[in-house]
């Protein structure tokens, strides 16, 4: 990003950990480092991807920086407003500018609830002094925003398809003209001939509407059409940050390489030279890290200091960010 450009997010040593608890008296054994000293800043207009196995924590970053939970440290900024430090009412205000788009758009969508009230629900909670009519008027504006038929209110979650249903979740997080939504993979449920047009839909709300996003997802491909940026999370850590482009022509980080080198190639004959780095081994548990680095146990290029101490995460060139000791 250009040096005048400004930070909508900045995510700054973030770490949620969970307790183990065992035993008849439920005494704390241990914790789950599911996010572990994670920093990164989120510019306005952006997208920034954020991709990673399964179980690497991204979700829960994400969560973590709207603070659907509470922090276990670390600072999460948002339009200069530590969002970490508010309480409870200051925090309620302050969701009016931040939002999310869920995975599953049937769990997360009241099936008691026609679309309507789904959509209206949160302009009732934050703007209650809005008028009933003024109320619908906006509610099947958002419809008309995202593509679906403003007359469809009365109709129940059932009655949509998936693709509908994940517009009408993406509908309720425009309600109430949030200024960054993180979009927890929001297409993974989704038929692949629908997922096109979820992204496009995101994209085209983002050039009118000015939003920012945080996109989560595995899908790499499509990470790399949406993305401005891309980071890489392995077992609770960013292991890289840099813009899309560079990071696609030129990873740095050994985990970086192997995830891209699963990514199909469209033309048979690229996909027939390319070389796949298989993994060895099984994800580390996050409850007990091995020492060092935390890709160190499945990494081809590991060295003896790999397992002995933790990589800096520090610029390598312009905007790109990388921990790996090869690298030093």
């Amino acid at each position: 990003m250009p040096d005048t450009a400004k930070p909508l997010v900045s995510v700054n040593n973030l770490k949620m950990y969970f307790p183990i608890y065992k035993g008849i008296l439920r005494r704390m054994a241990g914790e789950v480092k599911a996010v572990d000293d994670v920093s990164f800043d989120i510019y306005e207009g952006e997208t920034l991807g954020l991709v990673g196995e399964s179980g690497c924590g991204k979700s829960t970053t994400g969560r973590a920086i709207l603070r659907l939970y509470d922090l276990t440290d670390g600072s999460v900024t948002l339009d200069g407003v530590d969002i970490a430090a508010l309480d409870v009412g200051a925090l309620r205000r302050k969701r009016t500018e931040m939002q999310m788009i869920f995975q599953d758009p049937q769990a997360c969508l009241n099936p008691k609830m026609n679309v309507g009230n789904i959509i209206a629900e949160p302009i009732v909670e934050h703007q209650p002094s809005i008028s009933a009519k003024e109320r619908l008027e906006r509610v099947r504006g958002l419809m008309e925003a995202v593509g679906l038929n403003p007359t469809f209110t009365n109709r129940y979650p059932h009655e949509f398809s998936g693709g509908q249903r994940q517009r009408i979740g993406i509908a309720r997080a425009l309600a109430l003209n949030p200024k960054f939504i993180v979009c927890d993979e929001p297409i993974a449920a989704l038929d692949v001939s629908i997922q096109a047009q979820v992204v496009n839909l995101l994209e085209d709300l983002q050039e009118k509407l000015g939003l920012t996003y945080l996109f989560i997802s595995h899908d790499l491909s499509m990470v790399r059409h949406l993305a401005t940026r891309v980071a890489v999370m392995y077992l609770g850590k960013v292991v890289e940050l840099a813009p899309r482009d560079a990071l696609y022509a030129a990873p740095k980080h050994p985990y970086t390489e192997a995830l891209l080198s699963a990514v199909p190639e469209p033309d048979p004959r690229d996909e027939s030279r390319k070389q796949r780095i298989i993994l060895t081994g099984d994800v580390p548990s996050p409850a007990n890290p091995p020492s060092g680095c935390n890709f160190c146990t499945r990494c081809p290029k590991a060295i003896d200091i790999c397992s002995r101490e933790v990589p800096e995460f520090r610029e390598h060139a312009p905007g790109h960010f990388a921990a790996c000791h090869l690298l030093n």
